[in-house]
């Protein structure tokens, strides 16, 4: 299941209608974060774009789907890899894999500090 799924409009696009990365990007951190919030059962903070690579451009009307998993766990941050496909031309079902990033959240406190993310049996 995607943990995302958007349609970029006009608004998003330069004059051409090519979407511009920076929506992109953001869509892709809110995508990734949703994942690492679960797992750190609590506030996250982007903390590093360890990859981001634009494989094919997006347009306005492509629906995005933005896939995440969580690929390591360490004391205070969650690995992200975030995949995005276009559904283009939907009555012909045209699907274009258009961006892939990996990101690094913290797990972060009520004072908004680094704090340990709780084991896995705290969360069942």
């Amino acid at each position: 299941m995607p943990e995302l799924r958007v349609m970029p409009a006009p608004a998003d696009a330069n004059v051409y209608g090519d979407v511009f990365g920076g929506w992109i990007m953001a869509q892709v951190d809110i995508a990734g974060s949703l994942p690492a919030t679960r797992r750190a059962n609590g506030r996250v903070a982007t903390v590093a774009v360890n990859s981001f690579v634009f494989k094919n451009p997006v347009f306005v009307g492509d629906l995005l789907s933005f896939y995440a998993d969580i690929i390591k766990v360490g004391n205070t941050s969650i690995t992200v890899n975030v995949e995005v496909y276009a559904e283009r031309n939907r009555l012909q079902a045209c699907t274009v894999k258009v961006t892939e990033a990996t990101l690094t959240y913290v797990a972060t406190g009520p004072d908004r500090k680094p704090r340990q993310v709780p084991p896995l049996e705290t969360l069942l």
